[in-house]
């Protein structure tokens, strides 16, 4: 909807209008190379999202079966696969990420790539203990007394017992993913100008934050309300559960 929403080109340069106060024209003002803030915003709106929810399911395709294999098999496989996490975990992600983005150099694809390659550990080692209660539940026992297969009792018995739990998981991690996203390109290693991503117009603001500080607000706030936005969605999918339990202890 982006094309339709925005009220002009966000690569579109007037220098003429450069700095310029909002106006019925430009209702959010001008950049420093006139170009519209709100349709910047607009569309960099759609790239922040796609950025953000794109590493999340690429980290979801990753964490989801490596954590689901831990839990389910235990055993060797299991301390084989949790060691391995621990040794990543203890290098704090956003760091990681960071190296990983430098070494394969500036862009959207190694962002991803680079966010992709480190988030996964912490999805798998929450969804390896999901799977070590699931995995204990009556209904899983009795599936399993009944004569029905591994991967079918891990599947449809308790990977469906956990996919709420990690929708919750997954929406409070796309406000951090995209708080991250925009810290890279902010640093110049994700997207870069003249791209309209949130990221890069606050980096682009750097050096007019006292003659026109909204040009450093407008992405701020818009990367606020998003992650919040996200973070009530999770309280929102969570709450069924209080819900029900609540019921159950009465």
């Amino acid at each position: 909807m982006a094309p339709l929403l925005a009220p002009s080109d966000p690569l579109e340069i007037h220098m003429a209008h450069r700095l310029a106060a909002p106006s019925v024209e430009y209702p959010l003002g001008t950049d420093h190379l006139g170009r519209c803030v709100l349709s910047r915003l607009i569309y960099g709106t759609r790239l922040s999202l796609f950025y953000s929810l794109t590493v999340l399911a690429v980290v979801l395709a990753i964490s989801i079966p490596i954590g689901l294999l831990a839990g389910y098999v235990g055993g060797r496989t299991d301390r084989i696969i949790m060691r391995i996490i621990d040794v990543l975990l203890a290098f704090p992600s956003l760091i990681l990420a960071l190296a990983v983005a430098a070494v394969l150099g500036p862009g959207e694809l190694h962002l991803l790539l680079a966010f992709a390659a480190v988030w996964w550990t912490g999805y798998a080692r929450v969804i390896r203990g999901m799977v070590l209660q699931l995995k204990e539940k009556d209904y899983v026992m009795a599936a399993r007394a009944s004569g029905s297969s591994h991967l079918r009792i891990a599947f449809d018995h308790v990977l469906r017992g956990a996919v709420r739990p990690i929708l919750v998981l997954a929406s409070l991690e796309v406000g951090t993913i995209m708080l991250a996203l925009a810290g890279l390109s902010f640093l110049g290693l994700g997207a870069q100008p003249p791209a309209p991503e949130w990221g890069v117009m606050l980096s682009d603001s750097r050096a007019y934050i006292q003659t026109a500080p909204r040009l450093m607000l407008y992405p701020g706030l818009a990367i606020a309300g998003c992650v919040l936005g996200f973070n009530l969605l999770a309280e929102g999918l969570r709450r069924p559960d209080r819900r029900s339990e609540s019921r159950g202890g009465a």
